[in-house]
């Protein structure tokens, strides 16, 4: 049965009302894949039927959820630990000993990890921390995961993963130094997980944290904002950025004429530096 356009057009508004994401016409067709397992659950025969159920929440027998549980499903999760290595290597060969430099008198680092996902990115970093424990012996070291998902921050929060999640991007060595094997799965090791905190957030609110982040990692998730909508998320990432703190994008993201509030950096692929001008970032702090 063929989908009226104004149906997906009612349901790409709805993801993009709840979280800022478009979803462009070359991309509606994962609609119904996304949905699939929502339909089967609910008994729902297409995305026709889903808006008659969404424009009549009052008489619908999935009650007011089922708005949230369809951007719930609409949203990509895809992550895995260490995604793109080469990219992610950069911060213990490169950005994390300058940032020790620049940090030296506190000893104290802030990271924020925007659109995190289920935990993996935060997690890869607090193992960095955790194999280097001699070098960063007496800091104070807190790492803060946010996503738009509900449902993703509570898989994060939990900490446990299955043989397929830890098998994506860990050797065998670090999978037994940082988990723990139970009859749940693979769940991270207290000594790792005490740096990290989660928190539902989405990146186009006000930044998560009253003081600056020393390093924000905000990977994969810029590419699916409109391009007003990128630089509403721009200016908040550098609000909560500390001057000469460090951003890392993704691979396939840029802030080449994206935005004023970033310079890229000179050698670094998808690492970026506030721009060095304070006026800027004040201007930037007050708007919020």
């Amino acid at each position: 049965m063929e989908v009226s356009q104004a149906s997906l057009q009612i349901i790409a508004d709805l993801l993009a009302e709840r979280t800022g994401q478009h979803l462009t016409e070359n991309r509606r067709w994962r609609i119904g894949t996304a949905l699939a397992g929502l339909f089967r659950e609910h008994g729902i025969s297409n995305v026709d039927q889903l808006v008659c159920l969404l424009a009549q929440p009052g008489s619908s027998p999935y009650g007011p959820d089922l708005a949230q549980e369809v951007v719930e499903a609409l949203l990509n999760n895809e992550t895995y630990f260490f995604r793109d290595k080469p990219t992610f290597d950069q911060l213990p060969e490169h950005v994390l000993p300058e940032l020790a430099r620049r940090r030296a008198s506190r000893r104290r680092l802030s990271i924020w990890c925007a659109g995190c996902s289920t935990g993996q990115e935060v997690y890869s970093l607090a193992m960095l921390f955790a194999d280097q424990v001699e070098q960063w012996d007496g800091w104070t070291i807190d790492i803060l995961g946010t996503d738009v998902s509900h449902s993703a921050i509570t898989a994060a929060r939990s900490g446990l993963y299955s043989q397929f999640e830890v098998q994506r991007g860990l050797g065998i060595a670090q999978m037994l130094r940082h988990f723990e094997e139970s009859a749940r799965g693979w769940e991270i090791a207290q000594a790792t997980r005490s740096i990290v905190r989660f928190l539902h957030h989405n990146v186009l609110s006000r930044p998560p944290a009253r003081q600056p982040f020393d390093l924000i990692l905000c990977r994969n998730v810029l590419l699916y904002f409109d391009p007003p909508t990128r630089q509403i998320a721009f200016d908040r990432l550098r609000a909560a950025l500390a001057t000469d703190g460090f951003l890392m994008l993704g691979a396939g993201e840029t802030v080449v004429g994206q935005t004023r509030a970033f310079l890229p950096s000179e050698d670094r692929a998808s690492i970026y530096e506030a721009v060095p001008d304070e006026r800027v970032y004040a201007k930037l702090a007050n708007a919020l």
